[in-house]
């Protein structure tokens, strides 16, 4: 995973790790040419770190569904190693737990803007999927009238391979910019085993401390996956080593690569006045 930092962990990274945003390579300059292309490229979005949240030991970021209300409470979206409870077994899920934990909320420039609050865990696994869903005591218009900060919408559609994306991590103040390499069909790693995840391309070389950071599409400024593991030395499918098993039982391993869990699936699960409804048509969740 790229676990939550604590003690000596955390020092030894902001010692050795580089916290700016990341930055894009010059691009070598082409040859005229005087064919004008046949269809205009695709605008990408500007993605920042508005929205983002950064957590004692994680990052996160304010998120609505598409049918989420102005008036209706905020929630932020992590990882579910993430808790401040510690890691769920596999098999657990936690929903409507109390909770009164604090975040950390960024401006575009990933300036700290004021603190938001959780009231409960909404919702939280580390079985098939690696997500916690935190309810916050103030409202998206609420935090929007404060701060000037809209939540990042999530996306109810499957991200498709090769898109262009980019994970924002609010504890870092670093964004990460790659492709979706493609998917594992199951991830496993140690004693917990995630479906359908998304594998980044090598360039979103994520550390810890980036768990729980949403993975944008850059097409659509949605948020498509969030960030939650990496293979560190090679190791197979143990902890902080996820190995890759296919539909036929084989084992792959991908040092150096990092992943996602997908965030479409929790849509379907979200109803009307953003309560998690496990048992809407289309929801996939695990249950308690």
């Amino acid at each position: 995973m790229n676990k939550p930092l604590t003690g000596a962990l955390l020092s030894l990274l902001l010692l050795g790790a580089a916290v700016g945003p990341a930055v894009a390579a010059p691009t070598a300059p082409t040859a005229p040419t005087t064919t004008p292309p046949t269809t205009p490229a695709a605008t990408a979005v500007a993605v920042d770190f508005a929205g983002t949240v950064a957590l004692s030991n994680c990052s996160g970021s304010v998120v609505r569904a598409p049918g989420s209300g102005p008036n209706d409470l905020a929630l932020v979206l992590s990882n579910g190693h993430c808790l401040e409870s510690g890691f769920p077994a596999a098999g657990e899920v936690v929903k409507d737990r109390p909770s009164s934990r604090s975040f950390s909320l960024l401006n575009s420039a990933g300036s700290k803007v004021g603190t938001l609050r959780a009231s409960k865990v909404a919702y939280a696994t580390m079985t098939d999927t690696d997500i916690s869903i935190y309810q916050l005591t103030r409202t998206y218009a609420q935090i929007q009238s404060q701060y000037g900060i809209t939540a990042l919408t999530l996306d109810g559609a499957r991200p498709a391979q090769g898109s262009a994306i980019k994970v924002v991590s609010g504890y870092w103040k670093r964004i990460y910019s790659c492709n979706v390499d493609g998917f594992a069909y199951r991830l496993k790693e140690g004693d917990w085993t995630w479906k359908d995840s998304v594998r980044y391309t090598s360039a979103c070389n994520t550390i810890g401390g980036t768990s729980g950071s949403p993975v944008i599409d850059t097409a659509t400024g949605k948020v498509v996956a969030v960030n939650n593991t990496g293979n560190e030395d090679g190791a197979r499918c143990t902890v902080n080593n996820p190995c890759e098993v296919d539909q036929n039982g084989n084992v792959t391993v991908r040092q150096g690569i990092n992943y996602a869990q997908q965030t479409y699936i929790v849509v379907p699960c979200i109803a009307p006045g953003n309560k998690i409804d496990l048992n809407r048509p289309g929801c996939t969740l695990p249950k308690p």
